[in-house]
């Protein structure tokens, strides 16, 4: 029976979705963008040869009229497309959720772009549960800014800090040692509990480590806390119908654990790679390995760092042919992205972009995918793909990949 692998390259937009103008986003680009920054910084072009041939810069070409400003690349051998967002955000849930079959079509609620952010009676309420002397931050604020901002403080009065994006997100960054780590988790449940009735999507666990503002670093024990996915996506489908779900990174996180039958943890790109090879490797029939490669967004993509972003890339390029090799004649490869993150775009916060579809089995013919309405699809597809009941949202594409043998 068959068997599939996700690879999700987190915020790997290529280009500007056509409703980008909503969300002040017209013009982003992440990957035509960051591969200009290298040029314009290292002289060179980036050679991405697997990443090619799986049919990325032809994907970006096409969703956006940009031309890619990469080293000469080979033909695609994949299926390659790129697809639109029909949920109402630009976030993380919204993004995973809807790839696999359930778009997000209400809103997310969101605190206000103001100082202090978030309402007395919440704060008054989660300190009093939680037993803290109080709060530090209560503002809208970048991850790795607000450390160095107020970590030391922190350290100092025991305050953990608060903050929150343009995101659905309510963000809590604790010190593993002065802290504590479990207490870190403990008050993010509190504060799960709490924000339910305001339809906030995730609370986050952002620990670190370090003495110093010139030192702080987050560690790999992030946990994020969300709502249930509105209704059953496919990885429950999966599920119920005696498949595996295997969950690498924070995919079991943004699912809130829900449709997962195994999950595995591993921090840095390489690490994720690694584990992801391994599981894979031992996967029985009828399993979805499905890893998110969350350095892409949080190290690259959210800190602005375009050649930092490129040559990730250029890593999981190299890495590709391992997990290539690791395929059999029933195996399904996809790579996606949830949304953009352009690290040449004003602010710190997520781009509404199109996303790359690319799909390969071993011995296919390249087929062009087209635009695709809705991140769905690729839902569909896995639906299909495993013999499934269909999903209500998405078009599938399972079967151009069987004609392609």
């Amino acid at each position: 029976m068959a068997r599939a692998l996700i690879l999700m390259a987190d915020s790997l937009g290529i280009g500007a979705a056509p409703d980008a103008h909503l969300f002040g986003d017209t013009g982003a680009n992440t990957f035509a963008h960051l591969l200009a920054a290298y040029h314009g910084e290292t002289g060179q072009k980036l050679a991405l040869p697997n990443l090619a041939k799986l049919g990325l810069i032809e994907a970006c070409q096409r969703a956006s009229g940009t031309v890619c400003q990469t080293a000469p690349a080979p033909e695609p051998i994949a299926a390659f497309g790129y697809a639109k967002e029909l949920s109402t955000g630009k976030d993380t849930p919204s993004g995973h959720w809807e790839m696999a079959g359930v778009p997000v079509l209400f809103d997310w609620g969101y605190f206000p772009k103001t100082v202090p952010c978030f309402a007395d009676d919440f704060i008054n309420e989660l300190v009093k549960r939680t037993n803290i002397p109080g709060i530090l931050g209560n503002c809208h604020a970048s991850g790795t800014t607000i450390l160095e901002q107020l970590g030391e403080e922190h350290i100092r009065t025991g305050k953990p800090i608060c903050y929150t994006s343009s995101d659905s997100v309510f963000q809590i960054a604790a010190h593993e040692a002065h802290f504590g780590l479990e207490k870190l988790y403990e008050m993010c449940e509190v504060a799960r509990e709490l924000l339910d009735e305001m339809n906030i999507g995730r609370v986050i666990a952002r620990p670190f480590l370090g003495e110093s503002a010139d030192e702080f670093a987050r560690t790999g024990n992030r946990r994020d806390y969300a709502v249930l996915p509105p209704a059953p996506t496919v990885l429950d489908k999966l599920k119920q119908a005696g498949g595996q779900v295997i969950s690498i990174g924070k995919i079991s996180d943004i699912y809130a654990h829900q449709g997962i039958t195994e999950k595995h943890k591993a921090s840095g790109l390489i690490n994720l790679l690694d584990k992801t090879a391994e599981v894979f490797s031992h996967a029985a029939s009828n399993s979805l390995v499905f890893t998110n490669l969350v350095d892409f967004d949080e190290k690259f993509g959210h800190r602005r760092n375009a050649v930092g972003y490129a040559e990730a890339l250029a890593q999981f390029d190299a890495y590709l042919p391992r997990l290539l090799n690791l395929l059999g004649e029933d195996d399904l490869l996809i790579i996606t992205a949830d949304h953009g993150c352009d690290p040449t775009w004003p602010g710190t916060d997520h781009t509404r972009e199109y996303v790359p579809v690319l799909a390969y089995r071993k011995n296919m013919s390249p087929i062009d995918l087209g635009e695709r309405n809705s991140f769905a699809d690729i839902g569909q597809t896995l639906a299909q793909w495993f013999d499934l009941p269909a999903m209500e949202y998405g078009e599938s594409f399972a079967q151009s990949l069987n004609k392609a043998i």
